[in-house]
């Protein structure tokens, strides 16, 4: 596909996802973009809940990033360890904190509203342990910009769907990402994420009831669900909503 056609299946996609799934919501109030980095790296390779916990942990046992700086990698591992990772994950929190400390002279990424997506990509990628995924985070929810971060789940539909047609998640965000309409990465991220997990699973995934089965390219869907089961998972979706 060209990149005219691209962007209209993007378009397509994510008029579908919102008649099955809704409009996600969002906060008022963004989060503040070294909490969302934080966060989302803890996020890496674990669920939710385990990810706020390590989360919280920081938060409340210290008074700001600059004491968490402080800390030593082990240090550090011991509050997070909810997270899973924890010597990888500690490692990366010490080494943007303290890299901001000294760049910077303070622990803030409020510069980076003066800067493009490309640039701000560039930044926050050339800290360890700060991969596309972390830092496209950042870009989507703290800065509020058009950008679809690619984790598994993102990258597993995309590529199914046939949208893309790529071997890593870093190459599926860089094939959506010059071809993003206006005001839908957030939507379309969001809604991609509970398609992965609630029905376009890695291993069996629930073709029939999924709102973009006609349109997708898929060679090896799985529609050997019966009727009955069908709506039976239509019920369970709708009573998540």
């Amino acid at each position: 596909m060209n990149d005219l056609q691209i962007r209209k299946k993007i378009d397509q996609i994510n008029k579908l996802l919102i008649e099955r799934f809704g409009i996600p919501p969002r906060n008022k109030k963004s989060p503040a973009p070294v909490d969302l980095l934080i966060a989302t790296i803890l996020s890496q390779n674990t669920n939710d809940s385990n990810s706020y916990k390590a989360f919280q942990n920081l938060k409340n046992n210290f008074s700001s990033w600059e004491e968490v700086a402080n800390l030593t990698p082990t240090q550090i591992e011991k509050y997070i360890k909810t997270a899973g990772l924890g010597k990888q994950k500690s490692r990366a929190i010490k080494n943007i904190l303290t890299s901001l400390l000294e760049k910077r002279g303070k622990i803030s990424l409020s510069h980076l509203k003066k800067m493009n997506d490309e640039e701000i990509l560039k930044e926050l990628t050339s800290y360890n342990g700060i991969g596309i995924k972390t830092a496209s985070c950042v870009l989507l929810f703290a800065f509020r910009k058009n950008v679809c971060p690619v984790d598994t789940h993102v990258h597993r539909t995309i590529n199914r769907i046939g949208l893309v047609t790529a071997k890593s998640p870093d190459k599926t965000f860089y094939a959506l990402q010059k071809n993003m309409p206006e005001n839908t990465a957030h939507s379309f991220h969001t809604n991609l994420i509970r398609l992965g997990r609630e029905v376009c699973l890695s291993q069996k995934p629930k073709c029939v009831i999924c709102p973009l089965l006609k349109i997708c390219k898929y060679e090896n869907k799985n529609l050997s669900e019966t009727k009955k089961s069908k709506e039976r998972e239509f019920m369970l979706l709708d009573s998540i909503e």
